[in-house]
């Protein structure tokens, strides 16, 4: 089936060069200029994938992922030119999946497209075991094994990071939320634990903990499990 996509941004120039590139890949792409359209086109068409702007004329873009995340689970990538932190973590918090920012290749925007979709696509299964080259999670055991099938020990604190990260794997979960979810809002800016915990993830699961290949950082805005 034509993967659906709908593009929400207020330049005209931008919305024709991505419906271009996207429909010469075979993407059925359906553009908007402004939220409300956009929350319009949303709820008529129910696309497989959102490419979102945040700057918008009537509405913020936040506010549009907040009401489409009110009724719906589509995929939803920020494109934006804002590189401040805060917008990015707001966007991610707020629901968005996948936050690329202005200007960006038409080859990775794409990819992630594809990561997304693939994410939004797959049976809930998936989300018992997740096995990577080195090592395999039980998520509904609760356990990590190594790749020779002995145990990994984790404390609490390092597998509800890890949990988190891999159930929305590929995805880039923002340090707020990880703070917020395990900690409690009050420690929303404490992000040396962070830092903490994922150094010793990093030792005990990744071949090279100082090149990590699974647990990535994305500088400034949180973390994404590539398994």
């Amino acid at each position: 089936m034509t993967t659906r996509v709908l593009v929400v941004d207020d330049d005209a120039h931008i919305l024709r060069a991505i419906r271009i590139h996207l429909s010469a890949c075979g993407y059925a792409v359906r553009t908007a200029q402004t939220g409300r359209a956009a929350l319009r086109a949303g709820a008529a068409e129910h696309p497989d994938l959102v490419l979102l702007d945040l700057g918008l004329p009537d509405l913020d873009g936040t506010a549009v992922i907040a009401e489409l995340r009110s009724w719906s689970t589509v995929p939803i990538i920020v494109l934006s030119a804002r590189t401040d932190g805060t917008d990015k973590i707001n966007a991610l918090d707020t629901g968005a999946d996948d936050y690329l920012t202005k200007p960006f290749s038409m080859p990775e925007l794409l990819a992630r497209m594809r990561a997304a979709v693939r994410r939004s696509a797959a049976p809930t299964d998936r989300d018992t075991v997740v096995a990577t080259t080195d090592f395999s999670i039980d998520l509904a055991a609760k356990k990590v094994l190594s790749r020779s099938g002995e145990q990994v020990h984790l404390t609490p604190t390092e597998w509800a990071i890890l949990e988190i990260l891999v159930r929305d794997r590929g995805a880039l979960v923002s340090q707020r939320r990880l703070l917020s979810e395990i900690w409690g809002p009050a420690y929303r800016t404490e992000t040396n634990y962070l830092r903490v915990y994922l150094a010793q993830l990093r030792r005990k699961l990744e071949p090279e903990p100082s090149r990590p290949r699974y647990l990535i950082t994305e500088s400034g805005m949180g973390y994404r499990f590539q398994g």
